[in-house]
């Protein structure tokens, strides 16, 4: 969430900033909800100081033996005038939370604007596709002899979703395992295990609720008793961010890198129709996350840090990729700069992203209020980042159609070699 201070002092700035971002701010309403807001807050200052004086009275009457019926009258008329303040007060503020979680996170000075995808600036290109001698396939025709099952997954649970089996289930669970070898061994992560399954004020804190709830699947509805509704999370950045939720912490504690390798589960409302084959697009799929927690004044060199760590993996599987700064139109609701990794699909002849890597700043952590003590003893919120290191799927259908053979086998990376007991080829 942004800061109020800013919205309140740079009123204008702000709007014009969310204009880049395709946001239209109703700048009008808020500032007449802010001036309710004030005029309420400086209307219970001054009934809480006349109750108060009153009371005073009131025990400085019955000393001197005085009727205190007046004052007494008065004083109660004070409280029901302070009561109906305070919830009057109660629901302009809550008028004014629901506006400002709305809000996106405003974009770094270093982002592209740009209406949508169109404006994204590519950074760099590494590796160079591969050229085939004999008629490339996609991911779904090699992948299927070998036990890609898009229609036994269709059976159980519907469209965009499958079952994989012998190799192709290894290949996928190898490539898993190389990511948190890799990240837990090189990269200085710590690799945790968090439930799939969380709480909406945790989904809150990271931004996907309340924007974002007709992507995300509900397992429990909260009771009347108050209970929270609960979700299958679309990602373990919620977890894995969410595990400081509500602390302040050292600075000397910073920076926490975070790594965890789950399922994660999208309905992706609005998404039908695009890539409806194959594993590109799935409900459930399988990725390997990895989450910082740091200095403000670090967040920048976290990012690059991050990027590379995920660049680390696709140069290690020897899979063509290139990295895009996304522009203002084009990055998620929580992020103020983002880069996305793309791989080489041959079959599709492009470029599709495997990788998403974000800088929040402290948008997030103004959500879960996460501080952190610095040198004057002074709390300030720290800077959330999240990436993927990588999306083990679509790593799956680059590694497939990126080393596809003419005979229908797959050449397993050298990488992984150690992962299958030394084998080379699938599917011989």
């Amino acid at each position: 969430m942004l800061d109020t201070q800013l919205l309140r002092n740079n009123l204008d700035q702000v709007v014009a900033r969310l204009a880049d971002r395709k946001f239209k701010f109703d700048a009008d309403a808020f500032s007449a909800m802010e001036n309710e807001r004030k005029s309420l807050q400086t209307r219970m200052q001054e009934l809480q100081a006349r109750r108060n004086s009153s009371s005073k009275a009131i025990g400085e009457a019955k000393r001197k033996g005085e009727d205190v019926t007046a004052i007494m009258a008065e004083v109660a008329n004070l409280g029901d005038e302070l009561k109906a303040a305070e919830e009057a007060f109660a629901a302009v503020q809550a008028r004014l939370d629901a506006l400002l979680f709305s809000l996106p996170n405003l974009a770094h000075e270093s982002v592209p604007v740009g209406p949508d995808e169109s404006a994204n600036v590519e950074v760099r290109r590494v590796g160079t596709p591969r050229q085939f001698d004999f008629e490339v396939r996609d991911h779904v025709d090699v992948g299927a002899p070998l036990g890609l099952d898009a229609e036994t997954g269709a059976k159980l649970s519907g469209a965009r979703f499958t079952v994989l089996r012998n190799d192709i289930a290894r290949l996928h669970r190898a490539l898993a395992q190389f990511m948190l070898d890799t990240h837990t061994g090189q990269h200085g992560y710590t690799e945790l295990y968090t439930p799939y399954i969380v709480n909406d004020n945790v989904l809150f804190g990271t931004g996907q609720l309340p924007k974002f709830a007709e992507d995300m699947f509900k397992v429990q509805k909260g009771g009347e008793e108050g209970g929270p509704d609960q979700y299958l999370i679309s990602t373990s950045e919620i977890s894995l961010t969410n595990t400081v939720r509500d602390t302040v912490l050292k600075a000397e504690d910073l920076p926490i890198r975070m790594t965890a390798h789950s399922p994660c589960f999208r309905s992706e409302a609005g998404s039908y129709g695009r890539d409806t084959r194959g594993m590109i697009r799935q409900h459930q799929f399988d990725k390997v996350e990895m989450v910082q927690i740091v200095h403000p004044e670090r967040s920048f060199e976290a990012l690059e840090q991050m990027v590379g760590h995920a660049e680390t993996i696709l140069q290690k599987l020897e899979l063509p990729y290139r990295v895009i700064t996304l522009c203002t139109g084009d990055m998620g609701f929580a992020s103020m700069k983002t880069y996305d990794l793309e791989v080489w699909l041959p079959a599709q002849n492009t470029y599709r992203e495997i990788s998403s890597c974000s800088n929040c700043g402290d948008f997030q952590a103004r959500r879960m209020m996460t501080r952190f003590k610095d040198e004057n003893g002074k709390n300030q919120y720290v800077h959330t980042l999240n990436g993927s290191g990588l999306a083990v799927g679509r790593t799956l259908v680059a590694v497939l159609e990126n080393y596809q053979n003419a005979d229908g086998s797959v050449t397993i990376p050298t990488v992984l070699h150690p992962y299958f007991g030394g084998r080379t080829v699938i599917g011989r």
